[in-house]
């Protein structure tokens, strides 16, 4: 008896083990679809339909799996799946995308094919495969955008050849502070937690007020997932002194969802003639000193959200603590004694969301955050011999300058794409406060209080018009009425947008009042300047086609720029730098691009040709525009026998010239002199998606700095180069991610 009741075990398990059910995965005619992904979501293992669009799961004791059908073009479906059954998936086509949803300047969560503006999403699988780290190393590789580096500053951008002070950063919506020489330090911006980053080109001044000429740059991070418990392990080095390691954890119970991630930073300086992987540094010598500074930075985030069917609320902490050492040189005659800066910046970040579904498509969505960004500078004489140190005496050696920003936006929106009108209403509260020695008075504030509406009409199908408008009371200047329009309209699988806006922006609390004077920045501020007025105008047009496998997207696009009452840095008298108004400046340029993708392997080319205008052709006989290429070529192919991948990324950057006024008022050019970026990762995947192990090169060409000719500037007395990158590095990702799903 005991034989036969273990036989029967036996052979019920094996029949369990052997359970099968059969896909077939079709489009709307019942057409098959070869290589659809069926995607088990407890495990994350894949497999590809045949020619006839048919494929068998194996359930492997299994009593149900949970299956995810996708194909490009398609939309997605989740269905849960038995054995010993036959099940069809009948796939509805969709407009083409690459990417689900975008949120930047919507009114809800909408296609990115379907938005009005032109929206260039990065996604997180290009974050993961670049092996980045923080929001330089992604924009580095993007078309229309240029950075410039600063030992202390960090990293900074121009959109459009506009420069930093006209782009607006947010994540998930909060505006990021703490502009240093009018742009946001983006290296200090972390994309261990980020789903993918949304970038918006033109005049976004109806939607996000002032900052946002150039455009916007929205981060947004990650919620959680359908798993109900997860956690996720990233360690990361690279061979010029980068050791980072950061962690993120999230649960989800009932109509709840926590997440708290953390995590290290740190990166030990490099300068040219360091060795290629051990540091071999006697501290008391001139190899102390670093071109690119030592850098240590600690954060984290803490997310809570709940959500019912009709409302959705949640809570967000995140802090950044950074510290940047400045190791001066030996001074003489004995080399045994150095003056030290420390750069020390805190970032604390709160908000809160609010979001309520009304049944007819409309909702109300309600932001508030508080942000607060302190940047303390001291410096402390050392002795290199016993490596004691002490804060100096001199009051201009030590400063510790506040910011913190209050905003309160609340949009009221109907969205629905059966509906010919669909509008959107809003308000708008902004109010930042300075403190500090370097600030005039020692405390200033300004405001700026909207209100906002845009509406969307679509008189045809295919045809979409959106026209806005913006009013702001600011506590400093005038503002005018901000109106913009947008067009949208599709012919199949053509999209042509065109639109134009206004944009202002009002000078800021730093290039008012702030006074930045040491060893190596002389900057002031000016109580002045007027505020920036300026004219918009963007042309773009993108056709998607899938033929069989094969997904293929061009674009073309075209922009101009007109900016009154432009504010720079200009040279003052003897090396002081302060801000002024220089009168018109416009920039215009094109993109064509294109994307291919087939089966495991997707190819992009993008080109751009970027015009600024010279200030001095107004006065002088010079050309008015000086002209600079861009090209970006992207790589990436999965090879799923194998479960890894490998990807190339190259962007080349092209001579930027200009011209300026001489010591003796003579015109003279400038330059920077062009230079070509590449990157390349090997990934692989083990256990289930469960660990990923990633390995590459960034900085193919090993490029350092670029041969520059100018007149010096605010950071410096003059130089022959632009510091651009550390050379060529080698680096390692580890990542583990381990996720729980929930039993039904």
């Amino acid at each position: 008896m005991k034989k036969i009741s273990l036989l029967f075990a036996l052979f019920i398990s094996v029949s369990l083990m052997a359970q099968t059910s059969s896909i077939t995965v079709t489009d709307e005619q019942s057409l098959p679809i070869p290589n659809a992904h069926i995607k088990i979501i407890e495990t994350g293992k894949l497999s590809l339909t045949n020619e006839k669009g048919e494929t068998t799961l194996n359930f492997l004791g299994q009593s149900e799996l949970n299956v995810e059908v996708s194909y490009i073009g398609f939309v997605k479906l989740t269905q849960t799946v038995y054995p010993n059954t036959n099940v069809t998936f009948r796939l509805k086509e969709d407009v083409v995308s690459l990417n689900s949803f975008v949120v930047t300047g919507q009114y809800a969560e909408n296609n990115p094919e379907k938005a009005v503006q032109k929206i260039t999403i990065i996604d997180q699988e290009k974050i993961n495969k670049m092996a980045a780290v923080n929001l330089t190393d992604v924009l580095e590789n993007e078309t229309n955008i240029r950075l410039s580096q600063d030992g202390v500053l960090g990293s900074s951008m121009s959109v459009q050849g506009m420069s930093g002070e006209n782009v607006k950063i947010l994540i998930d919506g909060v505006p990021v502070i703490g502009r240093l020489d009018g742009s946001i330090d983006i290296s200090q911006i972390n994309l261990n937690d980020v789903e993918r980053i949304e970038i918006v080109e033109g005049p976004m001044s109806v939607n996000y007020g002032t900052n946002a000429l150039a455009g916007v740059v929205n981060i947004i991070t990650k919620k959680g997932g359908k798993d109900k418990a997860g956690i996720k392990l990233n360690t990361f080095y690279e061979n010029i002194g980068t050791y980072n390691i950061d962690g993120t954890a999230h649960y989800k119970f009932g109509k709840n969802s926590t997440s708290v991630s953390l995590g290290r930073n740190y990166f030990d300086g490099w300068k040219d003639g360091d060795p290629l992987f051990m540091e071999r540094e006697p501290i008391a010598d001139s190899t102390r000193f670093k071109t690119w500074k030592p850098k240590e930075q600690y954060f984290g985030r803490f997310n809570y959200q709940f959500q019912a069917k009709k409302v959705t609320i949640g809570y967000t902490l995140s802090g950044f603590n950074e510290k940047i050492t400045n190791r001066g040189m030996p001074r003489k005659p004995y080399n045994e004694t150095s003056f030290d800066d420390y750069y020390r910046t805190l970032r604390l970040d709160n908000a809160i969301r609010a979001n309520y579904s009304f049944n007819n498509k409309k909702q109300l969505n309600v932001l508030a955050s508080y942000n607060y960004f302190q940047r303390k500078k001291n410096t402390y004489y050392k002795d290199l011999t016993t490596l004691e140190e002490q804060i100096t005496t001199n009051p201009a050696d030590q400063d510790t300058s506040t910011f913190d920003l209050i905003n309160v936006r609340t949009t009221f929106s109907n969205a629905n794409d059966s509906s010919k009108v669909n509008y959107e209403i809003g308000s708008d509260i902004y109010y930042e406060t300075a403190q500090g020695v370097r600030i005039d008075g020692n405390n200033k504030f300004i405001g700026d209080y909207a209100a906002f509406a845009s509406l969307e009409y679509r008189p045809f199908e295919n045809t979409t018009i959106r026209p806005g408008l913006r009013y702001s009371y600011n506590t400093e200047y005038k503002a005018p009425l901000t109106p913009s329009l947008n067009v949208l309209q599709r012919f199949g699988k053509f999209n042509l947008r065109a639109s134009y806006a206004r944009g202002f922006r009002a000078p800021s609390l730093k290039e008012l009042y702030f006074n930045f004077v040491d060893i190596n920045h002389n900057i002031v501020g000016s109580q002045l300047l007027e505020a920036e007025h300026s004219n918009n105008f963007n042309l773009a047009t993108n056709y998607t086609k899938l033929i069989n496998t094969y997904l293929l997207k061009f674009e073309l696009s075209g922009f101009f720029n007109q900016i009154n009452n432009l504010i720079t840095l200009a040279q003052n008298s003897g090396t002081q730098f302060t801000y002024v108004n220089i009168g018109n400046f416009s920039t215009n340029g094109m993109q064509l691009g294109a994307d291919i993708s087939l089966n495991h392997f997707k190819f992009g080319i993008a080109a751009s040709y970027i015009g600024r205008e010279n200030i001095l052709a107004q006065t002088t006989n010079v050309e008015k525009f000086n002209y600079s290429p861009e090209l970006r070529l992207n790589s990436n192919y999965e090879i799923k026998k194998w479960n890894s991948f490998i990807a190339v990324f190259y962007k080349y950057n092209g001579r930027l010239s200009s011209f300026a006024m001489g010591a003796n008022d003579e015109v003279i050019q400038t330059y920077i002199n062009s230079y070509q970026m590449a990157d390349l990762s090997i990934g692989k995947r083990f256990f289930n998606q469960k660990m990923v192990v990633t390995l590459g090169s960034k900085n193919l060409f090993d490029v350092k700095n670029v041969n520059a000719m100018g007149t010096g500037g605010a950071h410096s007395g003059g130089s022959t180069s632009n510091l651009v990158a550390m050379g060529r590095t080698y680096f390692a990702k580890l990542t583990f991610n381990l996720s729980f799903y929930e039993k039904k």
